[in-house]
């Protein structure tokens, strides 16, 4: 599909507005490292449960701090990745499309969160294709970007695309580190994203560069410690501690960066953004 540049020139920072959002999240409670569905997980290392509900409940704690409306869903025993809520559905104007998991350690967590969705009242739609919510579907203003190439299939882009009645922007990762889109993105605001070109294709970076021509670009560093998976209200932008420069760059641009530590979350291949899903009524 043809789409001009989201945005024309870097915005002044005067213009960034908080916008208070809703989200749902889920308490690692059951959180390990047993088995190995993308190149983080090292099962054979230990990983500290208790570690990592402390560092969630900052997260937490900070989402409560900034006005969010924050709801859980409760964790399912033997099902160790549902922490990383945004996997659960992709969510806009209350309908829930819900996830199917490539993996099957992970399957049991589409009908667990379609089954939240339905009990909170929202129009919950069958996926028909694979994809992994919003791991891979990233709202920026009217447009849904979408993530193919390890995960969620392409096919389920047209779905999303049928379901919203929006435009649809496919991106081939090629990177296994990033196999989830928010990894590779993080949505500044409705205009504004922030990225690492290497992981994309080539014709990815192309279309990314027509979109966002003043995006933010992210080192490798910074992404290594998954500092592109963060979450923004429009000014405050929760981040991981350790992404210094990409910190940076969000003050020189006007945001109000938030770091926080979920190095034990990150043992299984999440932060910010991972276990943040974000409901759009």
């Amino acid at each position: 599909m043809s789409t001009t540049s989201i945005v024309d020139a870097v915005e002044p920072a005067a213009t960034r507005v908080a916008t208070k959002r809703t989200v749902l999240m889920c308490r690692p409670e059951h959180f390990t490292v047993s088995y190995r569905i993308n190149p983080w997980m090292h099962p054979e290392e230990p990983t500290d449960t208790s570690l990592a509900v402390r560092q969630w409940e900052v997260l937490y704690q900070t989402y409560l701090d900034l006005g969010f409306d924050v709801h859980l869903i409760d964790p399912v025993e033997g099902l160790p990745d549902m922490v990383y809520a945004a996997n659960g559905g992709f969510v806009i104007d209350n309908i829930a499309y819900g996830a199917s998991f490539t993996y099957p350690q992970r399957q049991p967590e589409g009908p667990a969160y379609m089954d939240w969705f339905r009990a909170n009242d929202f129009d919950v739609r069958v996926p028909a294709n694979i994809n992994e919510g919003e791991g891979d579907f990233l709202l920026v203003g009217g447009v849904i970007l979408a993530g193919t190439g390890f995960r969620s299939a392409s096919n389920s882009h047209e779905e999303i695309a049928e379901i919203y009645g929006r435009e649809v922007v496919t991106l081939e990762l090629v990177n296994p580190s990033f196999y989830h889109l928010d990894t590779a993105i993080s949505v500044l605001d409705d205009t504004n994203i922030a990225y690492l070109p290497s992981a994309f294709s080539a014709e990815g970076r192309a279309r990314l560069d027509e979109l966002f021509p003043d995006a933010i670009i992210a080192t490798e560093d910074d992404a290594a410690v998954l500092g592109l998976n963060s979450y923004s209200d429009g000014y405050n932008i929760v981040i991981a501690s350790r992404a210094k420069d990409f910190e940076r760059q969000l003050r020189e641009r006007g945001y109000n960066p938030i770091g926080v530590d979920l190095s034990e979350l990150l043992l299984g291949g999440g932060g910010v953004k991972c276990c943040t899903l974000e409901l759009r009524r």
